[in-house]
């Protein structure tokens, strides 16, 4: 009889046996904690609130309720603040990639004068800034106050994404840039047409970085934007959670001051269902490119 072929684990030491089950143990610990909230935000979200906080979790569902997304859904408010959330954090990803590719690119060159001198002013600003009263001040002077781009302007250039494209520039093989420069390419046909093609999974993971952080958040917008009109979903959201929350003179009726508080548990998990599902759906597609070898068989020997 033919015999077995070992599995891979099986060939390993036993240190590396006992390393890697630690590890998978510890993973899928990190696992669970991150599933199973999520499993009982989503089933909260459709519970009778009554039910929820008298029994908990149930599968009876003539106890569900679809009430917190009908009244998340039916305010007008929240598909205008969708619009604004979806334009300005494609703005912001667009602008912000842009920018890091093209700062990154000089400061991976060795033979960049005054390289060291543009990372210490870049690094001054990871650690010191100009405080929140300045910035508006700043912002006021230049007119953007109440307009989009007073949001996705000052923070569209983030230094710790530039060191990232930067480390991952400086690990791509010269000998792509010499084989270009044989071919008769110059800097901008060569960045722009042989380096950034081979750059994706870093690109993909600075868009997604940027989206989700300008997805998620308010606090700019909080301060300057004025009109209803041009706040994001995060900001709306918000304001529904505020508006439902008990009020302080509301303690004499006791009754409507639970049904509040009630209502007010069920929209919080309402919310943040729908404010996830733009991610949830946007992580699958940026997934493959992560694990892509794009590099593989990009320089022969």
């Amino acid at each position: 009889m033919a015999k077995k072929k070992k599995s891979e684990f099986a060939k390993l030491p036993s240190e590396d046996k006992t390393a890697l089950i630690i590890g998978y143990t510890i993973l899928g610990l990190f696992c669970v904690a991150i599933v199973l909230p999520m499993i009982y935000i989503i089933l909260a979200s459709f519970v009778d609130p009554v039910t929820l906080q008298n029994q908990g979790l149930t599968f009876d569902f003539s106890k569900w309720t679809l009430t917190a997304y009908e009244r998340v859904l039916s305010n007008s408010q929240i598909w205008v603040g969708f619009r604004n959330a979806i334009i300005y954090s494609v703005l912001f990803t667009v602008i912000s990639v842009v920018v890091t590719l093209l700062a990154a690119y000089p400061m991976s060159r060795s033979d960049f004068k005054g390289k060291g001198f543009f990372n210490l002013i870049f690094m001054i600003t990871m650690f010191f800034g100009g405080g929140l009263i300045p910035t508006y001040l700043l912002i006021s002077n230049l007119g953007m106050l109440d307009s989009p781009w007073a949001v996705i302007l000052p923070g569209a250039f983030g230094v710790y994404n530039m060191i990232i494209a930067r480390t991952y520039y400086q690990g791509i093989p010269k000998d792509l840039q010499e084989a270009a420069e044989i071919d008769g390419a110059n800097e901008m046909v060569y960045f722009f047409r042989v380096l950034l093609p081979v750059c994706t999974p870093i690109i993909a993971t600075i868009a997604m970085w940027n989206f989700v952080g300008m997805w998620n958040s308010y606090f700019d917008a909080m301060i300057y934007l004025n009109s209803a009109s041009k706040q994001p979903l995060q900001l709306v959201l918000r304001s529904i959670l505020i508006q439902n929350q008990p009020e302080p003179g509301m303690v004499s009726d006791m009754q409507s001051t639970a049904q509040r508080a009630q209502l007010a548990e069920l929209l919080k998990y309402a919310t943040i269902i729908i404010s996830s599902i733009p991610l949830l759906i946007m992580y699958p597609f940026f997934q493959r490119y992560f694990d892509s070898g794009i590099m593989a068989g990009a320089v022969k020997g």
